[in-house]
């Protein structure tokens, strides 16, 4: 947890001052203060999500988020530090104060509104399955896919195991641990389809051209934005927001969706 240093005045007998360390939560200065003393950014990212913030082999952190991530930064006059979290468990670590925003495909909900403050959006998107292009016509409703001989997949923790417990009675879901490899299960025949953020469809289809497909759908089984989840800080959130609505304005945040996309 960040720090920091606060003169207290001794009783008056004393009249001597000391220096008492307070936890963030404590204190009085604003979060974005605190991110300017410091001079860095803690920014909580799961890595597993192309196009917003994907991990590769190498280590590094690549995706149209991560890419702002570091404008943000630029823009506030810190550094960013990217602080490794889950889908599983990314609210106990915001509300463990481990990382100032989390970003990457985050999606808006009361959950996390009621610990966070959300940025204003960068993406407006739903819910819709990805599958087997051979099997594609399959699944084109939520009906169709709630059949006991339906293999459904999702990764732990999130809105899309959130959506599949909510929406499939019949068909078997099975939780698989890692978002990096999930789709490979759909491709391999061990599952048949995951519902999951139409971008991440339309991400995945693209680079599996032949074996994986969008199913079409009439329109999305769901509609949501995204944004980036800030500790809560009206300064914190004005920053973030103007620096947002500037880049969706001038089209940064289309041209680094654009490029990661690729």
């Amino acid at each position: 947890m960040r720090v920091f240093l606060t003169a207290a005045a001794m009783l008056a007998t004393t009249a001597i001052a000391t220096i008492t360390v307070v936890p963030t939560a404590w204190a009085a200065d604003s979060v974005l203060q605190a991110i300017k003393q410091a001079g860095v950014v803690r920014v909580g990212t799961t890595g597993d999500y192309k196009p917003f913030s994907y991990k590769g082999a190498d280590g590094a952190l690549v995706g149209a988020d991560i890419e702002m991530a570091k404008e943000l930064a630029s823009t506030l006059g810190v550094r960013v530090e990217f602080v490794q979290t889950s889908w599983k468990t990314l609210m106990d670590d915001f509300k463990a104060e481990k990382f100032d925003i989390a970003l990457g495909g985050i999606t808006v909900n009361p959950d996390r509104a009621a610990v966070g403050d959300f940025s204003v959006p960068n993406v407006s998107d739903g819910k819709r399955p990805i599958a087997r292009c051979a099997d594609k016509e399959k699944f084109t409703t939520v009906e169709k896919i709630d059949q006991p001989t339906t293999r459904v997949v999702v990764n732990p923790g999130g809105t899309n195991e959130k959506f599949a417990r909510a929406n499939f009675t019949k068909a078997p879901i099975e939780v698989w641990p890692d978002n990096k490899t999930i789709h490979a299960q759909i491709a391999a025949d061990k599952a048949d389809v995951m519902v999951t953020d139409g971008i991440e469809v339309d991400m995945q289809a693209k680079l599996n051209p032949g074996v994986l497909c969008a199913v079409p759908v009439a329109t999305p089984f769901t509609h949501f934005e995204n944004a980036y989840l800030l500790r809560k800080d009206p300064e914190l959130k004005q920053a973030v927001d103007a620096w947002m609505t500037k880049a969706l304005s001038s089209g940064l945040w289309k041209a680094k969706l654009d490029a990661a996309m690729q």
